[in-house]
């Protein structure tokens, strides 16, 4: 059986930017302790493995691994997988693909903007939990506390995964975050957000509305350059709290710079009658391909 693997970098329309995906094509009949090694190997934050030769009740099964355990859902390996098997399965013919994750079924639609693809993903309802103080807040990631919004609540949300939500005031001081690990690990212990998603108006270009930060405190990765998850996240706090009026969401985010992987997650949420809605997303770029050789994953 020939195990197909491709590199891909997913929330950008060039190589070299965003945030990287390895997704292996073909991994039926790999063992999860088989995947866990060779998402060790790789030692990107995720590895998608593409768990049947077809769909299955109309849905891919994937598994995804970071190099240290299996993850239920993550934003970037939905895109980056659609984008490989709507590529290397169906030509680039198909524009839509469902996709079953641990965490459930997350439909994945391909939109050409001018010259460009999007993949966008709908993300489940959002829920929201704990709001949680400026003071506490704002020594965890380095700030004073008037360097946080006053007027806006730091915000507990899921949409898939959880995510606390952190509204900063300036971008300058986003720029000057300098979290403490152990802090931070402390004050999400309590809840079921393990990343803080730290956000401002404002970006580097006037092609995009926010500019975002994302911290895993926890994980080998400390900070993510691309978050499909986090931004639902932040897409659904705009909504709740009234941030953008009552009008429809339909934003660009940056994200990444710090990280020398400028991202763009692109945003669309709106309130109706059985909830929040919420669209996460992004340009897919090719960057290599080929196949898994090591006969310990053959």
């Amino acid at each position: 059986m020939t195990r197909r693997l491709h590199i891909v970098d997913v929330f950008t329309e060039r190589a070299g930017a965003g945030h990287a995906l390895a997704v292996v094509l073909g991994a039926h009949g790999l063992t999860s302790r088989q995947m866990q090694l060779l998402a060790r190997e790789m030692n990107y934050s995720i590895t998608s493995f593409v768990v049947s030769a077809g769909p299955e009740g109309g849905a891919w099964p994937v598994r995804l691994y970071s190099p240290s355990a299996e993850l239920a859902f993550a934003g970037h390996p939905a895109l980056g997988t659609a984008h490989v098997l709507r590529q290397s399965v169906f030509g680039g013919a198909s524009e839509r693909l469902c996709l079953e994750f641990g965490d459930g079924r997350v439909p994945v639609v391909m939109e050409r903007v001018g010259r460009h693809e999007l993949y966008w993903m709908a993300q489940p309802r959002p829920s929201f939990g704990a709001r949680l103080p400026r003071r506490s807040l704002a020594s965890v990631l380095g700030l004073a506390p008037a360097d946080l919004d006053a007027n806006k609540p730091a915000l507990e949300v899921r949409t898939g995964l959880a995510h606390l939500v952190v509204p900063v005031r300036t971008r300058q001081a986003l720029d000057r975050i300098a979290l403490d690990a152990a802090a931070a690990q402390a004050l999400l212990a309590p809840l079921a957000a393990r990343s803080i998603v730290a956000f401002a108006p404002g970006a580097r270009t006037a092609q995009h509305q926010y500019t975002v930060r994302v911290f895993a405190a926890a994980s080998a990765v400390a900070e993510d350059p691309g978050t499909g998850s986090g931004n639902g996240c932040l897409a659904a706090w705009l909504i709740e709290t009234g941030a953008v009026g009552d009008d429809p969401l339909d934003v660009r985010v940056e994200q990444g710079a710090h990280l020398m992987r400028p991202s763009t997650v692109y945003l669309r949420a709106m309130r109706t009658s059985q909830g929040i809605e919420v669209r996460v997303g992004g340009g897919v770029a090719d960057v290599a391909r080929g196949v898994i050789v090591a006969p310990m994953f053959s």
